[in-house]
């Protein structure tokens, strides 16, 4: 489905008005919020794909930590996951288990608790998991809380789409990106204790660029991206050099574009990578620029990466959500 498809289907259909509702479909924010408690909220999301590796172990960590990933990025913890899997019967038990047991191995390591889930017979292989979590309310994020005058600081590399494209093609081998995939997102967040964020969103499926624009259009602002800035896997830009391009890139493009202005001397390569949809990807933090200083200092000092990769600026009327420049 195109970008932003199912959010205008979802849009026009009815909806039930509830006021302990703080986070829904509106925003097109990574999870929902819902009011129980004074200063508690419950954080629920959904996510799964189908593999972008052979091995059903790593899949299964990957995938789980991009769905843990949506509880993180609206500043919560993840609290207890349900299963699900498709998965065709040629396959056999033994995969199936292999790539449960990836998902349980990075929900262990989030303190998150399996409490089930539901398998069904498909011809291709999906899995993932439906995640809820728990966040103090004095403490949730969203995509819509940037602030003129914040900067942004990104917590992942990016180009993983065109490197798994130029893999499955059989032209280059790339392990450090898997390790960047299943690694969670929960450092950003725990090592944030103290400080002041404003806004979150986890980089995923739109890609960098296109994230940015849920971010600044929720957000009434306008985003410049530096580019220059933005860290990239090893190769990423060689293969979008060549026009290793996935093609979910190219519908990032097509409907992201006509909000985005980039400056003549970004290179057509990087701006490539700047669309290019993630798995797994990191977190993009709107921040006061001395907290994200100070949050920089401690994902470095645990050997994680930490970009300063653009601010945030006033609106221009009829201007872009997102200004890419060098």
């Amino acid at each position: 489905m195109a970008p932003g498809a199912l959010a205008q289907v979802l849009g026009d259909l009815p909806n039930v008005h509830n006021d302990n509702l703080l986070v829904g479909f509106d925003t097109s924010d990574d999870a929902s919020v819902f009011r129980v408690g004074e200063n508690l909220g419950l954080v629920q999301s959904i996510d799964f794909f189908p593999p972008m590796v052979d091995d059903p172990f790593l899949f299964g960590q990957i995938a789980a930590a991009n769905s843990l990933s949506d509880i993180y990025a609206m500043g919560g913890r993840p609290s207890h996951a349900m299963n699900l899997l498709c998965i065709p019967s040629c396959l056999g038990v033994e995969v199936a288990g292999q790539i449960l047991a990836g998902g349980a191995d990075k929900c262990v390591e989030a303190g998150c608790s399996i409490a089930g889930g539901h398998t069904i017979n498909d011809d291709e292989p999906k899995y993932g998991l439906s995640v809820s979590g728990f966040v103090p309310l004095d403490r949730m994020l969203a995509n819509s809380g940037a602030r003129v005058g914040d900067v942004l600081l990104l917590t992942k590399a990016i180009g993983s789409g065109i490197i798994t494209t130029a893999i499955k093609g059989e032209l280059i081998e790339q392990d450090a990106m898997f390790d960047s995939m299943r690694t969670l997102n929960e450092a950003p967040i725990r090592l944030a204790e103290g400080l002041e964020l404003h806004g979150c969103t986890d980089i995923t499926g739109f890609g960098l660029i296109g994230h940015a624009c849920e971010m600044a259009e929720g957000s009434g602002v306008q985003i410049e991206l530096a580019s220059g800035a933005v860290p990239l896997f090893d190769q990423a830009l060689d293969m979008a050099r060549l026009g290793i391009i996935p093609a979910g890139s190219y519908r990032n493009q097509d409907f992201f574009g006509p909000r985005v202005a980039a400056d003549e001397d970004v290179e057509p390569g990087m701006l490539d990578a700047l669309y290019d949809p993630q798995t797994s990807g990191g977190l993009l933090i709107a921040a006061p620029a001395a907290d994200v200083d100070e949050l920089a200092r401690r994902l470095h000092a645990e050997g994680r990466i930490a970009a300063v990769v653009g601010r945030v600026c006033e609106p221009v009327p009829g201007g872009p959500a997102v200004h890419v420049v060098r």
